[in-house]
């Protein structure tokens, strides 16, 4: 059975500079259409009714973790089992294995380069649909 593509991002991350940038690459050169919120506490109470297929998560917020906003989202029944991507500035392996290990489908070391975010996201996106 092929995966479906992936279509919706719901994207968190403080930095309005990150999100400007994100949202031009994976809407330019991949062609997703992209939800973005500047806080935890705002994806927690906005994010009804849009249908992502992926969330894209920043680690550190003031408001609320990444891993908070995570377990906030996942918790209700339509965005259970949520395939989740994280993005970080810790270069830390242990750090980033211990999101793995929760169920984090990757994380992403910034900063990111906004010529491959795009391809990061699909080829993480297709590995994981193929097994």
């Amino acid at each position: 059975m092929a995966a479906q593509p992936l279509k919706r991002i719901l994207h968190v991350d403080d930095d309005d500079d990150i999100r400007v940038i994100i949202k031009l690459a994976l809407e330019t050169v991949g062609s997703f259409e992209v939800h973005q919120f500047p806080s935890g506490e705002a994806a927690v109470n906005g994010a009804e009714g849009l249908d992502p297929q992926l969330l894209l998560l920043d680690v550190m917020m003031p408001d609320m973790s990444g891993e908070d906003v995570w377990r906030a989202l996942t918790a209700r029944p339509e965005l259970k089992g949520l395939p989740t991507v994280f993005l970080t500035a810790k270069a830390e392996d242990s750090f980033s294995e211990e999101l793995l290990q929760k169920g984090a489908l990757a994380v992403i070391t910034k900063p990111v380069d906004p010529m491959t975010i795009a391809s990061q996201i699909e080829e993480i996106w297709n590995q994981t649909a193929q097994g």
